[in-house]
């Protein structure tokens, strides 16, 4: 399938031509048309034709130049204000700088401008020139914002398509073969042995897969944690007291927000990736801390020959969370593995 060509949105070579183009076609521009349709005659007519082309070529290299140093300036990974300092007034201070020194050239072929006549031809030059010098500031500010923003829609169609995925993978996880396999294997032997049981856990995997379906982009914690709990309920019958999961969770957190599946998710690969058996019983902590987190911990107990990774990865979490919220998860290993999310207290 052939792609749209998308715009060229950067600070580079091309862009500052492009822009020094633009704006010095819109600077002699009128110019050009009261030179066309004045009563002058054809040689004075010519002559200011001329002026006006070198006027458009002395506009051209200034705005170049200014551009490619203002960009510059933006292209550095300094601080937001030492960006925009060095911008502003490195571009004023470029712009003085090429002012003397093309007015000491062309001064240099109009050997006759002499007196007064020489200062306000400096003045003149200086005067445009830093209009140049702001004009470039405020396209390239301009500029910058637009490639901000298309940035930001680009990366907000990304996490779009990358939770569609995380939801399809998810559901695909909860309906692999060998999950089921399992659950359906648990659930025939609970059948007839312990029907009260076999009735729970029938129930547990119902809102399992009722909760892995729906299509939401955020939700609570109270929700998120039932829905784990269903999933520990599954975890249990399947390793007995070997599993322990432990709640330390504030009712205060219980409206606050959390991506869907992400607590399921590092429980799943807690188990995943440790050994768990009546000799190295694994126990998994959930605890909301006092810097609005919750955090799922657990000592390290590697396997053998662990598992491969798949379906919703934890960098995968890592990467929804900074692009929807701009906010980071942190994963801490010594000796013991953790994993704090943040709790978003808004209304979404």
């Amino acid at each position: 399938m052939k792609r749209n060509k998308q715009p060229d949105l950067t600070l580079n070579h091309k862009s500052a031509l492009k822009l020094s183009l633009i704006i010095s076609l819109l600077l002699v521009f009128f110019m050009f048309i009261g030179f066309l349709f004045s009563d002058k005659d054809n040689h004075l007519r010519q002559a200011s034709i001329l002026n006006a082309i070198v006027q458009y070529i002395s506009n051209l290299l200034v705005l170049f130049l200014l551009y490619e140093f203002c960009f510059w300036a933006f292209r550095k990974k300094w601080g937001h204000h030492k960006r925009h300092f060095v911008a502003l007034f490195g571009t004023i201070g470029v712009g003085i700088l090429i002012s003397l020194v093309f007015s000491q050239i062309a001064l240099h072929f109009l050997q006759s401008v002499e007196g007064d006549l020489h200062n306000r031809f400096i003045v003149m030059h200086l005067v445009k020139d830093l209009v140049l010098s702001f004009i470039v500031y405020l396209s390239t500010l301009s500029f910058v914002v637009v490639i901000h923003n298309q940035q930001t829609l680009l990366e907000n169609q990304r996490l779009l398509a990358e939770n569609i995925r995380n939801r399809y993978e998810a559901l695909k996880n909860q309906l692999n073969p060998h999950f089921l396999f399992n659950s359906l294997n648990t659930l025939d032997g609970l059948i007839g042995f312990d029907d009260d049981k076999a009735h729970d856990y029938l129930q547990n995997l119902s809102s399992m897969f009722r909760y892995t379906i729906q299509n939401k982009e955020i939700t609570t914690l109270k929700d998120e944690l039932h829905f784990v709990e269903s999933y520990a309920h599954l975890m249990n019958i399947r390793y007995g007291d070997s599993l322990n999961i432990q709640y330390a969770v504030d009712e205060k957190y219980n409206l606050y927000h959390v991506m869907p599946i992400s607590l399921q998710l590092l429980i799943e690969n807690a188990i995943k990736h440790n050994v768990i058996n009546d000799k190295h019983p694994l126990t998994i902590h959930i605890e909301t801390t006092e810097k609005d987190t919750i955090k799922v911990s657990n000592t390290i107990q590697p396997k053998i020959n662990p598992e491969a990774g798949e379906g919703i990865g934890l960098s995968n979490l890592v990467e929804r969370y900074r692009l929807l919220f701009g906010m980071d998860v942190l994963i801490t290993q010594n000796g013991i593995f953790a994993v704090e999310i943040p709790l978003i207290n808004k209304e979404l």
